[in-house]
């Protein structure tokens, strides 16, 4: 397994996003929404990974109730995995909590699962199907 990207919760994808791309030196992705998850992202490559930058399109999404908790910082990591559906049940065999039983559509057109934080000492662990 491989980290496919680390995500950051923001308030503004205007604001924010040119602010890693000075620090990076390089361009993020054009916005995209994401309707399951209720958030637009821009992605930022970083090595063999990326930075995923998060802003709600609802207050009921959880990246919305995330920002008025704890403010803006890192969100969650994720993991690239072969199968998101395999590895949620192995997780639910394990008696670990999830977020999803199943994979859902994600960003940039693949399948996303997510971990409970409790699950892994409170972090928020996504699960990224690898193409």
């Amino acid at each position: 397994m491989e980290v496919d990207h680390v995500g950051i919760a923001v308030r503004s994808l205007s604001e924010t996003t040119p602010k890693w791309e000075q620090l990076l030196g390089s361009p993020a992705s054009l916005p995209e929404e994401v309707p399951s998850q209720r958030v637009r992202v821009a992605f930022l490559k970083v090595g063999s990974a990326h930075l995923e930058l998060l802003e709600p399109t609802s207050p009921e999404s959880s990246v919305s109730r995330f920002l008025e908790s704890r403010g803006e910082g890192m969100h969650h990591i994720a993991f690239g995995v072969p199968s998101v559906n395999e590895k949620l049940a192995d997780l639910i065999r394990r008696g670990e909590r999830v977020i999803d039983r199943e994979g859902r559509p994600g960003a940039r057109g693949r399948v996303v699962g997510f971990a409970h934080p409790a699950a892994f000492a409170g972090v928020l662990v996504e699960f990224v199907e690898e193409r």
